[in-house]
């Protein structure tokens, strides 16, 4: 299994095969195994094949064209629709329109998309995580067609792949783990931690071609901007009100 994880590439090209209905519910199955708070599974996944309902996606994801190509497009979701109807038909009440179940579900849904993911590349498909999921979650909620207290958080593009890509670069195990409590990064930790990175071909490319002095300006400057990532948040803070979860 290590070698499956540490083999992942991220696929934006696929092959016209379909993923019949039994490989896609055998997936489905792995994902619902992952850990998840209380049990309660308080999330969902919208598998969409559709070509029209594809391309009407393609605008909340900034157009990328694995979205129409992928033969299945996974949207994972926050769902206290289903559970919130549950109670009521069992004579309870469920507290769960707020921003500390929202953030709960939000980590169950993604873990069981996680585990969605290894269980594809086991079984030679191939996926692609899509971060826009969030930037236009209330595109996504019309075309999608979902209810009040259903809230999209994730999206994984899945087919079988007509590429292999060069691995991605990643920070260093040091980068990340913190023994017994958290250890402050100095100076010239940052600047040993991120060497490698930096140093690599594609990423000193990435800075040339964007006229910029560092990396980090490519991140800061054009990729994540302060504006962008400010815009996006009102969307979807307003979007978490429009579904029920905070005020």
């Amino acid at each position: 299994m290590l070698s499956i994880i540490a083999n992942h590439r991220s696929i934006r090209r696929y092959k016209s095969d379909n993923v019949d209905d039994k490989l896609l519910n055998e997936l489905i199955e792995a994902g619902i195994r992952a850990s998840n708070t209380g049990n309660m599974q308080t999330y969902s996944v919208v598998a969409t094949r559709d070509a029209r309902l594809k391309k009407a996606l393609m605008p909340a994801h900034f157009n990328q064209p694995m979205i129409e190509q992928a033969p299945v497009v996974l949207t994972f979701c926050v769902d206290f629709n289903r559970f919130d109807k549950w109670c009521k038909a069992r004579n309870a009440v469920a507290g769960c329109y707020n921003f500390q179940s929202f953030i709960s579900a939000a980590v169950d849904a993604v873990l069981m998309a996680q585990n969605l993911c290894v269980e594809a590349e086991s079984r030679g498909l191939g996926i692609c995580y899509l971060g826009t999921t969030t930037y236009n979650a209330d595109k996504i909620i019309d075309v999608l067609s979902l209810p009040r207290g259903v809230m999209p958080v994730t999206t994984v593009t899945l087919g079988y792949p007509d590429e292999e890509p060069a691995l991605t670069d990643r920070l260093p195990v040091a980068a990340v783990l913190h023994n017994d409590v958290y250890k402050d990064y100095s100076p010239a930790d940052i600047d040993a931690l991120y060497a490698e990175k930096e140093s690599l071909p594609e990423n000193k490319k990435f800075v040339e071609v964007n006229n910029k002095e560092t990396l980090a300006q490519v991140f800061t400057d054009i990729r994540y901007t302060k504006e962008n990532n400010e815009h996006f948040s009102v969307v979807f803070l307003e979007t978490l009100k429009k579904q029920g979860f905070i005020d």
